[in-house]
């Protein structure tokens, strides 16, 4: 395994995959770890989790300099990121026993309670284009919650994968209580088979969630699945144009693009089409991609050569069968997995700009004259992530966020983002479950019962 700059193209380290053996012996000592780590009080968790937080902070430099290596982050936004996984640290510390208490249930009984105990060890399969943050957010509430967890980081973001190990070890928690395998995806399948793993969750493709549900449901065991999105923003006539589209591109060009709830259509009422769509290729051509070391740099490069090359030709087929490239659609010369901020205009059924996850800075324009268009064209579509609705009346944003937009999340006037304080999780092919919240930290619990007679 190795990590390889994107930037310069250099590589920065190799590393040697853990045999069977390893791994096997690792999942071992974690569930050996388990067996204490679950009778811990929750006063005990929650002062290890804030020193966690305060490991994150204090490294923040270090570990933001490590995703900038690995897969091309700016820096701006590898700070960002930490500092949000430390957020999430201190959520859950301060909420988990709260999440978690006993819930009291009126029956004929003398007592009857839920009681909410962990399971033991859980898998976290996780992607590359968050390297922290899509870590934390589901190890900060599986161990608050007394399970133990291993992760098979993407085999790009080695790196990061070792550095959150380090992390955890390094706040006080159990020598096993949370562990690194360095392990490619086609050893997935064996850790999931492997009788002390007790659930999976995975963030990252549809293929490769389907592949996971599949092993994981072959055994019985839970699962929680954070997939891909191609989520419409709803741009209605009363809309303020230029907030809106200034929040447009800035969930498009987020992370330079490579985020399932990155903000990909943009569905735009007839009468304000044509001002919006100036006003957001002007903001987009004002992006600046280069050095992400540099301040001045808006976007870094895409995480490998071979995902710019695939989002170059979902963009060239989709030109080839008629799709106006309005902005960008090229591949620049010169160092760097760079693909420049593209903007796509005359999509219709049959591209893969109408149908495909578009994983970088590629944004596609529709013009609606009716609201029922508009969600025929948000909802046309195999994904259910997030999705967004620009209006200048809020009631009538939240009408269509509730009963219209099909997602796992709407934000109305503002772009998606994920929050711990609020679940998180998608419908149809993006996935099923949910992170974050209460319901996030109760996925990986058993949900007990309990009757008392006398």
């Amino acid at each position: 395994m190795q990590s390889v700059n994107p930037f310069s193209g250099e590589v920065i380290k190799y590393y040697p995959e853990y045999s069977s053996e390893e791994v096997n012996t690792i999942i071992y000592q974690v569930d050996a770890a388990f067996q204490q780590w679950k009778i811990t009080g929750f006063e005990h968790r929650a002062l290890l989790m804030k020193n966690l937080q305060a490991r994150l902070l204090e490294k923040k430099v270090e570990l933001a300099g490590i995703m900038v290596a690995e897969m091309g982050k700016v820096l701006r936004e590898a700070l960002g990121e930490i500092e949000k996984c430390a957020t999430v640290c201190a959520f859950y510390a301060d909420k988990a026993a709260s999440f978690l208490k006993n819930e009291d249930i009126q029956t004929e009984a003398m007592e009857s309670y839920i009681s909410y105990q962990p399971i033991g060890t859980v898998l976290a399969v996780m992607p590359w284009n968050f390297p922290f943050w899509q870590v934390f957010r589901f190890l900060a509430p599986a161990l608050m919650a007394g399970n133990t967890g291993v992760l098979k980081h993407a085999s790009n973001v080695p790196g990061c994968a070792l550095a959150i190990e380090q992390l955890v070890h390094d706040a006080g928690f159990p020598e096993n209580v949370f562990r690194t395998l360095m392990i490619g995806s086609s050893s997935v399948k064996a850790v999931i088979e492997n009788p002390l793993i007790k659930a999976v969750t995975l963030t990252g493709s549809t293929p490769s969630g389907k592949a996971v549900a599949s092993a994981a449901g072959s055994m019985l065991k839970k699962s929680v699945l954070e997939l891909g999105g191609s989520d419409p923003y709803l741009i209605l006539e009363d809309a303020d144009v230029e907030k809106a589209a200034r929040l447009c591109v800035t969930s498009r060009l987020l992370n330079a693009g490579q985020s399932c709830i990155g903000a990909k259509r943009f569905i735009v009422a007839d009468k304000i089409y044509d001002s919006f769509e100036a006003e957001f290729i002007r903001l987009m051509s004002q992006a600046s991609y280069g050095d992400p070391l540099a301040s001045q740099t808006t976007i870094g490069p895409l995480a490998r050569p071979d995902l710019r090359d695939e989002l170059h030709r979902q963009v060239e087929d989709s030109r080839g069968m008629g799709a106006a490239v309005l902005l960008g659609g090229f591949i620049p010369e010169g160092e760097g997995a760079f693909y420049p901020p593209t903007v796509l205009g005359n999509v219709v059924p049959g591209m893969p700009a109408y149908h495909e996850e578009l994983f970088g800075p590629v944004a596609v324009l529709f013009r609606f004259k009716s609201e029922e268009e508009a969600i025929r064209i948000a909802n046309d579509t195999v994904f259910g992530l997030g999705a967004a609705v620009f209006t200048a009346d809020p009631e009538k944003g939240k009408q269509l966020a509730e009963k219209g937009l099909e997602a796992g999340c709407v934000f109305v006037n503002d772009f998606v983002k994920s929050d711990p304080r609020l679940p998180f999780g998608g419908i149809k092919e993006s996935g099923y479950g949910r992170e974050l919240s209460m319901v996030g930290i109760r996925e990986f619990v058993n949900i007990k019962a309990i009757v008392v007679k006398e």
